[in-house]
């Protein structure tokens, strides 16, 4: 098979795919059925939001997929593949997984870093259900990757694994234009405690190029998993994302986003809290320009009693782009004794930028605390006017207003992924290639982070005292 067009879709290239992978019969069953699926949604599902989605800013006559993408790889992943030759990782390029990085004393633990393909042969007993429980009647892009995915890995922390050094995932679309279809696996068993880092980037193309992700993450019991993404995509790019967390009694799933590229980025993230004690995090960091559009989900479902959510987003915006939050928090009617908080804040550096926040609620019980908040706001005046007296120029003078809007949100952050997201937004700001790269600004940056995180520990110390 060569490529296929996603405005042209059909069930013989799905014929292909299965066949081309030697795939067994219930996946290439499951692969139709979800393709039947997928012709009869709407990009958006829900009226509510759909008079404020920009889903069809993707050209689906642009957008085209292969099983065999160009696996050169772009200059921008190369320095930063060098910095991390030593961690457990993962590089994708374009439909290729690249290079699996898994060394020797983690391996002898029963950690498991694999493609999709490969876990299906090898390991199909623990990801067949992850697989089938993804339910394509939910949105149209979930049963997009589940017909036509062509790419993904699959990662297996067992049982009472403690990673001391975060894992990588680097994915990078390919120079040709290809697009990717990645269907992603993580289980945490029970006990474990992992940082999984992945890191989003695109080359610069004359045409529309998408990464299509979907991400299946379960913590087991008293797990604790930190999912960091940074989005890095060059700007004529694609990015759906929609994700999944399953999280069991007494784990912690914590999410963290840097959403910096991409034309158009859609992110949609399902946190099940499934059993007594189970807690979710999710810290989201917007920064748009241009005529970026950044469409965001994220929902908290309560299904068990003493469950913790949080979700927190901010999004800074210029020029004409444009943010959506939506979020939800539902508590079912077991759920006594939940605790839950969503809320979604923008800033808006220029007249042309747009946001809209749509924060919800459906509890189906009592004896919880349940809350949710959203504002959106331009610059203060005054706040410019005051940094100007003190010798800076208005630009100077909305980098440290943002600074300040975004620094509650970082602190819930370890002072690494602070860092890292420091570093971007500068990249941005002074309009540098959006990419990682641990260059004197970037140690200059880290240091200060450490710094700072440590004397916020000696101030609780003292005060617990007091």
């Amino acid at each position: 098979m060569t490529s296929f067009v996603l405005s042209k879709l059909s069930s013989n290239h799905v014929d292909e795919i299965s066949a081309a992978n030697n795939e067994p019969s219930w996946l290439k069953d499951y692969r139709k059925n979800s393709f039947v699926i997928y012709n009869e949604l709407p990009p958006e599902v829900s009226p509510l939001y759909n008079k404020y989605s920009d889903a069809n800013k993707m050209d689906n006559d642009q957008i085209y997929f292969s099983l065999s993408s160009d696996s050169t790889i772009p200059d921008l992943v190369k320095d930063r593949m060098s910095e991390i030759l030593d961690n457990a990782s993962v590089i994708q390029i374009g439909t290729n997984i690249h290079k699996i990085n898994l060394p020797s004393d983690l391996k002898s633990k029963g950690l498991i870093i694999c493609s999709i393909q490969e876990a299906i042969k090898e390991h199909s007993d623990k990801i067949k259900k992850s697989l089938e429980s993804t339910d394509p009647k939910k949105d149209k892009f979930i049963a997009l990757n589940n017909a036509f995915f062509n790419s993904g890995f699959f990662i297996y922390i067992p049982r009472n694994l403690i990673l001391e050094k975060p894992l990588h995932i680097i994915s990078s679309l390919s120079a040709d234009g290809t697009s990717t279809i990645s269907r992603n696996i993580i289980i945490g068993e029970e006990n474990s405690k992992t940082t999984i880092v992945q890191e989003l980037y695109a080359p610069i193309n004359a045409k529309q190029q998408a990464y299509l992700e979907l991400l299946d993450v379960s913590a087991r019991q008293n797990s604790e998993l930190d999912i960091v993404t940074l989005q890095a995509m060059a700007q004529n790019a694609i990015n759906f994302s929609t994700r999944s967390g399953n999280i069991a009694r007494d784990a912690r799933m914590n999410w963290y986003l840097g959403l910096f590229g991409a034309q158009l980025s859609r992110y949609k993230i399902d946190n099940y809290l499934r059993e007594i004690g189970a807690t979710a995090n999710d810290t989201e960091v917007v920064f748009g320009n241009k005529n970026q559009s950044f469409d965001i989900t994220s929902n908290l479902i309560h299904m068990a009693p003493s469950t913790t959510g949080r979700v927190l987003e901010k999004s800074v915006l210029k020029d004409t782009s444009k943010s959506l939050f939506k979020g939800m928090i539902r508590i079912e009617e077991n759920a006594h004794h939940t605790e839950s908080y969503l809320a979604g804040h923008s800033i808006l550096l220029d007249k042309g930028a747009k946001s809209d926040s749509i924060p919800g609620l459906e509890i189906f019980t009592n004896d919880v605390k349940a809350t949710h908040s959203a504002s959106v706001a331009q610059l203060d005046s005054e706040q410019i006017f005051y940094l100007a007296s003190r010798c800076l120029d208005r630009s100077e003078a909305q980098k440290i207003i943002v600074e300040g809007f975004l620094e509650p949100l970082s602190r819930k952050m370890s002072y690494q992924i602070r860092a890292w997201i420091n570093y971007l937004i500068d990249s941005k700001w002074l309009g540098r290639d959006l990419t990682i790269k641990t260059d004197e600004q970037l140690k200059a940056i880290l240091e200060v982070e450490e710094t700072r995180y440590r004397e916020t520990d000696i101030f609780e110390s003292h005060y617990k005292y007091r």
